[in-house]
């Protein structure tokens, strides 16, 4: 019998009043109704020549950190004198921003703000350090690092989940054609053999894990499955697609009354109650989606009043863990407008929903800033998922417009050994 989140808080009182109509109850994950995309966010009161700015404010962060060898914290598994090298010896792809997944993320940043020509002047910086940091050579050798012994949970979810983002990020550039397209696919080859290892390692790990990880930090599996899923939709991956959904449901499928009062954590930067909210938005049909949010946060409003759930607060911006808090203020506007996507438009919560996505959104947004290198490198990636709207899907993809996400080679790449990775796509290993 699965465990089920029984712990009621006086912040949860009542039943949150909701409109469930009778339109359109398809048998499509309820993220594929974009409803809130024509609702107002506090990012729309902005003119173009803001927006691109803030974006190239973004870039110069990343731009600032892919690069920048140290400060480093590591997490490295010493199999012998040899492997006491450098950041930049171990990972020459993602040496920077202080750590692998960072660098990973901050990759995906430029590469999201450069395809969708936000930079500016600044886009061939942005290219270059991708065509830089992402060789087939480096990425051979993060494959093989990879592959070393112990290090099967090497950034596992979180810093795994972030590289499928970044190669699905690039396949959409390469789907669009142009001199972009052409290099983003030059890219997306030189990827290919982290992402067979990654596959790998995800398939194996999926069906051996027996409970999910509910805490605020990477190791979550809520949000990781949201970047996995999403990666395996965009990608056509049918086999990572209903592995991640089988275990989401068998996870998160039958949960009641997440206490969201105990949220946040000290150090928190995603939300465990609202990650997997906007997880299973993906997962369920719409109709399913509603009862099953009902049930989980029924605490929601129906008066659009935001005093439901407070914003995080950093008293210390220099100290690495407290500054997490503005990550959880970006995290939690993202996936409150995930959720509101996920309704219809009468439904009486979304007018909460989107105005305390808003009040997060305001208040992590201005904290992102070169500053203090604790937030300085990670915060803008972020911002960027966050002002993109890179995790809801606001109308036809590429896939639905054309059947195909990208016109380059999509077999399964040579492992660093010579060998064909056995993760063929569309079979879940």
């Amino acid at each position: 019998m699965k465990t089920r989140l029984l712990i009621a808080l006086p912040l949860l009182t009542g039943l949150a009043a909701c409109n469930f109509s009778s339109e359109d109850e398809g048998a499509q994950p309820a993220a594929d109704e974009p409803t809130a995309a024509q609702s107002p966010r506090v990012e729309d009161s902005m003119t173009k020549m803001e927006a691109d700015n803030q974006a190239q404010r973004f870039a110069r962060l990343a731009l600032d950190c892919v690069n920048k060898q140290y400060p480093n914290k590591i997490s490295h598994v010493l199999n012998g004198p040899n492997d006491v090298q450098s950041p930049q010896q171990l990972h020459p792809a993602f040496f920077g921003c202080y750590d692998w997944h960072s660098s990973v993320h901050g990759h995906w940043l430029l590469a999201r703000l450069w395809g969708q020509d936000k930079l500016g002047a600044m886009g061939p910086d942005a290219e270059a350090a991708l065509e830089r940091s992402l060789t087939a050579e480096n990425i051979q050798a993060e494959a093989k690092y990879l592959m070393g012994e112990g290090r099967n949970s090497f950034e596992r979810p979180y810093g795994m989940a972030w590289f499928l983002q970044l190669y699905a990020e690039l396949e959409e550039i390469a789907a669009r054609g142009g001199p972009k397209g052409e290099k983003a696919a030059q890219l997306v080859q030189n990827l290919k053999p982290l992402e067979s290892v990654i596959l790998n390692k995800l398939k194996d790990w999926l069906p051996k894990l027996a409970y999910p990880i509910r805490e605020g930090t990477h190791n979550q599996t809520a949000f990781a499955f949201s970047l996995m899923l999403d990666y395996a939709q965009e990608h056509g991956d049918a086999g990572l697609a209903k592995m991640v959904k089988d275990k989401a449901i068998e996870f998160y499928g039958d949960d009641e009354n997440c206490p969201i009062g105990y949220e946040p954590s000290g150090e928190d930067f995603l939300s465990p109650c609202l990650e997997e909210a906007d997880l299973m938005r993906r997962v369920l049909p719409r109709d399913k989606y509603r009862v099953w949010l009902t049930a989980f946060l029924p605490g929601i409003p129906s008066d659009g009043s935001t005093d439901w759930l407070e914003v995080g607060e950093v008293r210390d911006p220099t100290d690495g863990k407290l500054v997490h808090l503005d990550g959880l203020n970006l995290s939690r506007a993202w996936a409150l407008r995930g959720i509101a996507s996920a309704l219809p438009p009468g439904d009486t919560r979304r007018a909460a929903l989107l105005a305390t996505a808003n009040k997060h959104a305001e208040a992590g947004l201005k904290n992102v800033s070169g500053k203090n290198y604790s937030g300085g490198h990670w915060l803008a990636s972020f911002a960027t998922y966050l002002t993109t709207g890179r995790g809801i899907r606001d109308g036809a993809t590429d896939v639905e417009k054309t059947g195909s996400i990208t016109p380059v080679d999509k077999a399964p790449a040579a492992m660093p050994s010579g060998k064909l990775a056995p993760a063929a796509k569309g079979k879940a290993q």
